[in-house]
């Protein structure tokens, strides 16, 4: 059965649902939105499985658009410290408190973020080889945590210089593969329930709209533009996760 929610409930997740569309193919980091909105509407945990059953229909759609641009070579050296950041994030999962969760990983993203522009400016000319354990594995955990790894894994691609089409089709093919790799974990921890699947049922036209506009705008994305409006979207997201 589906839950009973308010009209304004349901408008607020068809929203937050665009918003999942609109993050994988153009704006990444925006779905830190959208978990606030679900966060918002559903129980803590329910919120958590429900949401990464649409990330997943986003990611086919990133996929679609991207799954040329890829750099195979980034995602490959990326795969050992987000595995370990993933069982880490299952692990603490077990025994965390959501508010504790929050708060970290709005502190690691700051972090984050000032780690990023200081190795932009330090060295405008080297890839961030010696930053994937760090990126890596932060990306994992909080993925698995909150769904929130897509502002970390923003800030590396992000300080490895990918140009627009490489940013999103290398982050589609990571979020896709990682995504599915948390499903069963997700089920034995409660959080992906049949509930929130019929849920997400309703709200996959919302994601479809979402990454057809995101599409689109993204053929219009200047580099600039888009890397300024990455750091503000993952800025927005920790700021949220710390309040």
């Amino acid at each position: 059965m589906l839950p009973e929610l308010s009209a304004a409930a349901w408008v607020l997740l068809a929203v937050a649902a665009a918003v999942v569309g609109v993050s994988k193919t153009a704006l990444p980091g925006a779905s830190t939105l959208s978990i606030a909105a679900f966060a918002a509407v559903l129980p803590a945990r329910q919120s958590t499985g429900t949401l990464l059953a649409l990330l997943i229909v986003g990611d086919v759609f990133a996929l679609w658009a991207y799954r040329r641009h890829a750099d195979w070579r980034a995602l490959v050296r990326l795969a050992p410290a987000v595995i370990v950041g993933v069982l880490a994030g299952v692990a603490f999962l077990a025994f965390a408190d959501d508010a504790a969760v929050r708060r970290l990983i709005g502190v690691i993203l700051l972090l984050l973020i000032g780690f990023t522009l200081w190795r932009r400016r330090a060295a405008a000319q080297d890839r961030p080889h010696g930053g994937r354990v760090l990126y890596g594995t932060l990306g994992g955990f909080t993925t698995m945590v909150a769904n929130a790894g897509g502002p970390v894994m923003s800030m590396y691609f992000l300080a490895a210089r990918l140009p627009v089409k490489t940013f999103l089709g290398t982050a589609a093919w990571f979020f896709a593969i990682v995504n599915v790799a948390k499903v069963p974990f997700s089920i034995s921890l409660g959080l992906l329930t049949p509930t929130g699947v019929l849920l997400d049922l309703v709200l996959v036209p919302a994601v479809l709209v979402g990454a057809l506009a995101g599409r689109a705008l993204a053929e219009r994305l200047d580099q600039t533009v888009f890397d300024r409006v990455v750091i503000a979207l993952t800025l927005v997201g920790a700021f949220y996760l710390l309040i």
